[in-house]
C-alpha cells in the first residue's frame, strides 16, 4: 500500500502542474501490461472494455461494482504505473459512491473516474440523449467522494456528460467547488480546441480527455495545452477486436494457420513477455522437489 501511496503522490503532482499523462485504455490485465510495456505513463481501465470483454456485453452499467473491481485489482497487481479506474456512475447515490470509493482506493488505483448520468448509465458515443442526474444531485455525490477518499492524493476525475457547452461549465465549476481534482467534458460537448480552452478557463483545474471521435485529431501540443490527462481509451480494444476478427474467420474458412491476415506474437516472446522464466526461477527456489 505504501507503494500505492507513493504512486499517487507524484501522479497528482503531475497532474495538477498540468504536465499531461498519456494513458491507454486496458480492459483486463493483459491489456493492461502491454500499455505500461509500450511505455505510456498509466493506463485507464475502460468501462466500455470491461463489459466488453468481462461480459461480452455493450457499456449499459451491466456488471456489479464489486465485477469491475475485480478487474480492476488484477490490472493494479499486474503493472508498476498508476491506474485510473473508470467507475461508471459510482453505483448508487451519495452512500453507496461512498464504498464504491473506499473500495477503488484499497485496490490501489491512483485516480477514479465519475460521470453524472443517471444509472444505469448509457455510453455517450453508441447512443444519444443520455440523461444526466440533477446537478444538486452530482454535486452531493462527488462530496460523498471526497469525503470518503482516505487519501487525498487520490484523484476524483468529475466527468459531465451534458452536450451543452455552457451547462458543462456549469456543472465543471461546480463539481470543483465540492472537491472535484479535474473535469473530463465528453468529446460531444465541444468541437474544437477553442471550446476546450474555455471549459479549461472556466473550470479551473486541468481537464481529462478521453481521445475519442474529432478529439483523435487534435495535436499533442494542443492536448497538452487543456489536459492533465489524456487517454486512447479505446485503441486497444479495437485494435485486439479487428485482428481476432480477421484472423479466427480465416481459420475457419481455411483450417490452417498458414498465412493469416493479420501476424500473430512469437509464442517464446509471449511466454518471456507474461512472465514464466520469472515463475520457473521461483520453482527452483521454493519448490525443492520440483
Amino acid at each position: 500500500m505504501s507503494q500505492a501511496i507513493s504512486r499517487r503522490s507524484e501522479f497528482r503532482n503531475r497532474i495538477l502542474a498540468q504536465k499531461t499523462v498519456w494513458s491507454a485504455g486496458a480492459y483486463d490485465a493483459l491489456s493492461a501490461r502491454m500499455i505500461e510495456a509500450a511505455g505510456f505513463d498509466a493506463l485507464m481501465t475502460s468501462g466500455f472494455g470491461v463489459s466488453a470483454s468481462f461480459l461480452g456485453q455493450p457499456d449499459a452499467e451491466l456488471y456489479t461494482m464489486s465485477e469491475n473491481l475485480t478487474v480492476v485489482r488484477n490490472v493494479v497487481s499486474a503493472v508498476n504505473v498508476p491506474v485510473i479506474a473508470d467507475i461508471d456512475t459510482g453505483y448508487g447515490n451519495a452512500i453507496n459512491v461512498m464504498r464504491t470509493i473506499r473500495e477503488f482506493e484499497a485496490s490501489g488505483v491512483s485516480a477514479v473516474i465519475m460521470e453524472d448520468q443517471v444509472a444505469p448509465k448509457r455510453c455517450p458515443i453508441c447512443v444519444g440523449g443520455v440523461e444526466v442526474i440533477p446537478m444538486d444531485e452530482a454535486v452531493a455525490k462527488i462530496e460523498a467522494a471526497v469525503a470518503a477518499r482516505r487519501d487525498p492524493n487520490m484523484l476524483i476525475v468529475a466527468r459531465t456528460d451534458v452536450v451543452d457547452p455552457a451547462a458543462a461549465m456549469e456543472r465543471g465549476r461546480a463539481y470543483v467547488a465540492a472537491g472535484a481534482d479535474m473535469i473530463q467534458p465528453i468529446s460531444k460537448c465541444f468541437k474544437d480546441i477553442e471550446g476546450l480552452r474555455r471549459m479549461r478557463e472556466a473550470v479551473g483545474v486541468p481537464l481529462s480527455l478521453q481521445l475519442l471521435g474529432w478529439l483523435e485529431k487534435l495535436s499533442a501540443k494542443e492536448v497538452e495545452e487543456v489536459a492533465g490527462m489524456a487517454t486512447y481509451a479505446l485503441v486497444p480494444l479495437m485494435t485486439v477486436a479487428a485482428a481476432l476478427k480477421e484472423n479466427l474467420a480465416a481459420l475457419a474458412e481455411r483450417r490452417s494457420t498458414r498465412d493469416l491476415p493479420r501476424p500473430v506474437t512469437d509464442h517464446n516472446s509471449f511466454i518471456d513477455f507474461i512472465g514464466f522464466p520469472q515463475i520457473e526461477e521461483l520453482q527452483k527456489r521454493y519448490l525443492k522437489n520440483a
